[in-house]
């Protein structure tokens, strides 16, 4: 009878916990709290002739006669099934024609599929067959130089990568020699598996890949519409405005993001190659114009149009796949934080940083001074400073570099900024509008990458990082996708095949920054394709508002930004010096005058894990600023593996009562750290309910306030304590716990 109580009482205490953070009950761990144990395996099944990709978490089924298509994507945590109907593992448009590669033709009906149906399906004679496979360890997908700490973090991911080869059919022999290679990962320890495809040209003729599908995914809907064909979305695409279908499907449990991303601070406002489109075989949807987008489809938005020399080889995209086991959006969104930790681990350095105004000789030393004496990283020669990373000046170089040289010597790391793209190259090497046939781009104007301007910027500044020791790039503009119809540049051929090789050029650059150790702030998602930070989201000229309201829209921008983004893979902004106006009002110089503004800025920065661009000529202007830095400084680096954790988003800023956040690290030693602020005129007291269930803690909580004698609290049965909060006027508070 006891037993049988301790196990109704856990049961209960699961089945509690599991409503309360809307997730499914019976999984004995979770994945987002508890190591996963299970190896990432990869199995055949002769008898049903299937092969199968298995981490505990995630399953992907494949019939592989009489040809290969994937027939199930599965969460283990739930039990949901995600397909619904066959289709081809990938379409290429090659030489002219479309094929599929793989897939299996004969379902009865698309809106569901039965595993009675499988022994019927038939090959599609015209579509490449699959004739092998072989499974590797992951290999990594750039060498990442470790210069500052990241830290625990695995590279590359630990799992196991599947590679399935097709080859075309005997009746295509004009195709014959060319080999189509369709690659999974999948990782262990997280429900998620990447996806990309490999053109081997083994003929003896030139071959053109001029559209290029990798994910096609029948995706069991939802929720479908009688009446309604589609929702609008705008999309953008390399300074093309289009409207892609994307209809309301309630919350797909389905993730999806690619390496090629670009134009936006979000991989959502950057995403460039998901499409949710109407299935034409699905003949029997509730949808009376049978316009519902019931199928996911990752493609390339132009081209690629690149051609293959007999011997070439062409690597697409990679697509990553994450499946979601709640509609829970804190939930979802520490799930995608999760997975981009893990495929892009450079993502949590998260160095302190100067953006130094002015670049002479003397400015530069002067700052890395004030730099060592308050316990700041980074020095960032800003816009405005007047560094030229272009030049190929020797004797301008040699100048930079003995000032870098200095800044080596006293443990600072130093680098400068650069303008890419919203700049005038000239006529002959700006990006050609497919419009108007004139020099155009989506902001303004901008270089062709594949241009001699290109040619000439990449090499210089290549240059200039190796010959100075520069730590640091903030490319400013990035590549924003603009496609370029122009016949004369050097390193395309015309329209289509100018974004992908344009996209492939900045792609390359950042990867050879990536194995030098050169960290990466660019305001664009370039994050798996080796940048280390982007905009956490904030309107510039909102740091001319008076320094009461830019303390207010910081909390919020670092609310908001933290849904999708880790702390460490946004950077904040700090006007210490004027900001697109605003006069005294906005101004935090003098800082002494202005010491409390000052350290509100550190605070919400530095508890939120959060690194904002100091930007000014110096960080203190007398010893009480330099104290006061410092000991924030020596704050967020004492608890800095909890600040750098993930964020549960507790209350946003709202001017109208408390606001707070709370970091979990489940792994760590202090399993937690709250932060929050009472933006009001008068004071705060209350008890709130604080969920601890993602920091890992079970039983009860040791919780310490602003570092006094801690006590100990008893979890409820949805993991959280009734915690005590008491706030002065215009104050803030914060809590360690253990």
């Amino acid at each position: 009878m006891i037993r049988l109580t301790m196990i109704g009482a856990a049961l209960a205490f699961s089945v509690l916990t599991a409503a309360a953070q809307n997730r499914p009950v019976g999984i004995e761990h979770d994945w987002l709290i508890d190591p996963v144990q299970n190896d990432a395996a990869i199995q055949t099944d002769r008898d049903t002739h299937q092969l199968i990709l298995n981490n505990g978490l995630i399953e992907r089924r494949f019939l592989t006669s009489p040809n290969l298509a994937s027939i199930s994507l599965k969460n283990l945590y739930t039990g949901e099934e995600l397909i619904r109907g066959v289709k081809p593992e990938a379409i290429l448009k090659l030489n002219g024609t479309e094929y599929a590669i793989g897939g299996l033709d004969g379902q009865p009906n698309y809106a569901y599929l039965k595993e009675e149906w499988l022994d019927d399906l038939k090959t599609n004679p015209a579509a490449f067959q699959f004739s092998g496979s072989r499974v590797d360890a992951i290999a990594p997908r750039m060498e990442w130089k470790r210069a500052r700490p990241a830290g625990e973090t695995q590279w590359p991911p630990l799992g196991k990568t599947l590679t399935l080869t097709f080859t075309p059919p005997a009746a295509l022999s004009a195709l014959q020699g060319v080999e189509v290679e369709v690659h999974y990962n999948l990782y262990q320890g997280m429900p998620v598996l990447a996806k990309w495809l490999t053109v081997v040209n083994r003929s003896q003729s030139a071959l053109t890949i001029d559209a290029a599908t990798t994910e096609v995914l029948a995706v069991v809907e939802r929720v479908s519409d009688v009446e309604r064909s589609r929702t609008t979305k705008p999309r953008r695409t390399g300074g093309v405005l289009e409207y892609n279908d994307l209809a309301d499907i309630s919350n797909p449990r389905i993730h999806v993001q690619s390496d090629y991303s670009f134009c936006g601070m979000s991989y959502q406002s950057a995403d460039q190659t998901t499409f949710w489109l109407p299935d034409d075989q699905y003949a029997t949807q509730v949808n009376y114009d049978r316009q519902w987008p019931h199928m996911l489809t990752c493609r390339y938005p132009y081209g690629p149009a690149i051609t293959l020399e007999p011997g070439g080889r062409f690597d697409s995209f990679r697509v990553f796949e994450l499946l979601f086991d709640s509609d829970d959006k804190e939930r979802r969104g520490l799930a995608v934080r999760r997975m981009q930790r893990a495929l892009a681990p450079w993502a949590t350095e998260n160095p302190t940083m100067l953006h130094l105004r002015y670049s002479d000789s003397e400015s530069i030393h002067r700052a890395v001074d004030q730099c060592v004496a308050t316990g700041f990283e980074m020095i960032i020669l800003s816009f405005g400073s007047g560094i030229n990373m272009e030049s190929d000046d020797p004797e301008y170089i040699a100048r930079i570099k003995a000032d870098f040289d200095y800044a080596h010597s006293k443990g600072i790391q130093i680098g400068g900024y650069s303008l890419l793209s919203s700049r005038d190259a000239g006529p002959e090497y700006n990006v050609i509008d497919p419009k108007t046939g004139e020099p155009g781009a989506y902001f303004g104007q901008a270089p062709c990458l594949m241009s001699e301007w290109g040619d000439r910027y990449f090499e210089n500044l290549k240059n200039f990082i190796e010959q100075t020791g520069c730590d640091v790039l903030e490319h400013d503009g990035s590549y924003p996708g603009d496609p370029c119809a122009s016949t004369t540049h050097n390193g395309h051929k015309g329209l289509e095949d100018s974004q992908y090789k344009q996209h492939k050029r900045i792609a390359d650059f950042y990867a050879w920054c990536r194995a030098r150790g050169v960290f990466l702030n660019v305001p664009d998602y370039y994050i798996l394709s080796g940048s280390n930070k982007t905009g956490m989201g904030y309107r510039e000229t909102n740091w001319s508002l008076p320094r009461a309201m830019q303390l207010m829209h910081t909390r919020q921008n670092i609310f908001d930004g933290t849904w999708f983004k880790s702390p460490s893979m946004g950077w904040m902004f700090v006007p210490l010096v004027e900001y697109h106006g605003g006069g005294a009002a906005a101004t935090i110089e003098p800082l002494r005058e202005h010491l409390d503004t000052y350290e509100r800025f550190l605070i919400e920065n530095l508890l939120s894990g959060v690194q904002a661009c100091y930007r000014g000529p110096r960080l203190y202007d007398a010893d009480e600023t330099r104290d006061m830095v410092r000991k924030w400084v020596d704050f967020y680096k004492r608890d800095r593996e909890v600040l750098d954790s993930e964020i549960i988003h507790l209350r946003r800023p709202d001017g109208r009562d408390y606001d707070g956040i709370l970091h979990v690290n489940p792994r760590g030693a202090v399993k937690g750290f709250a932060a929050f602020f009472n933006p009001t005129e008068h004071p705060i007291d209350k008890t709130i309910a604080l969920p601890l269930y993602y920091t890992g803690l079970s039983g009860e909580a040791r919780v310490s306030e602003r570092g006094a004698a801690a006590k100990t609290y008893s979890l409820a049965c949805d993991a959280s304590i009734e915690l005590p909060l008491s706030i002065e006027p215009n104050g803030w508070t914060w809590f360690r716990i253990e």
